[in-house]
């Protein structure tokens, strides 16, 4: 008992020292306990950029985000929630200057929803946990599953395999 509480107590200091949380997301379909924050914490949470994207659904600049030429192994988290969102083992070069893949970890983990903005007919991807933008999702991506996940260098947060 005295492990498990001490385990704990280590976990919850270094997420109160980092303000991130590295959570796995869940692939047996159960619904994933949402984060709910005000505006006021996201933006003292968030780097400008990363509020821009995340919460007010803006999109980077192509060629311009931290991930978009990343081929180092591991896996990518949402910036705001920490929820586990894709691998690299599913990215690949899109020649688009935004990090793509054909798959997230989970089915659970993201959210889409139809985005009408700008005149244009498109699927938006949302963290399933924080309801972040990350960027959308469009059908001429890679075989297995013909998608390209087209995400936001800013709403993601890479860990390199060990």
């Amino acid at each position: 008992m005295k492990i498990n509480q001490r385990i704990i107590g280590t976990v919850l200091a270094i997420v109160a020292a980092t303000g991130f949380v590295v959570a796995q997301s869940i692939s047996t379909g159960t619904p994933i306990k949402k984060v709910v924050k005000s505006d006021a914490e996201w933006k003292k949470q968030l780097t400008p950029d990363q509020y821009n994207v995340l919460r007010q659904h803006g999109t980077e600049q192509a060629y311009t985000g931290a991930y978009w030429d990343n081929h180092a192994a591991g896996d990518y988290y949402c910036a705001g929630c920490g929820l586990k969102l894709f691998s690299s083992n599913a990215k690949f070069d899109s020649h688009t200057g935004w990090p793509s893949f054909f798959q997230p970890v989970a089915k659970n983990a993201i959210e889409k929803h139809k985005d009408t903005s700008y005149g244009m007919d498109r699927n938006e991807i949302l963290c399933a946990r924080c309801g972040g933008h990350l960027g959308h999702v469009f059908d001429d991506g890679p075989e297995p599953t013909g998608l390209r996940y087209c995400m936001n260098s800013a709403a993601l947060k890479f860990v390199p395999k060990k």
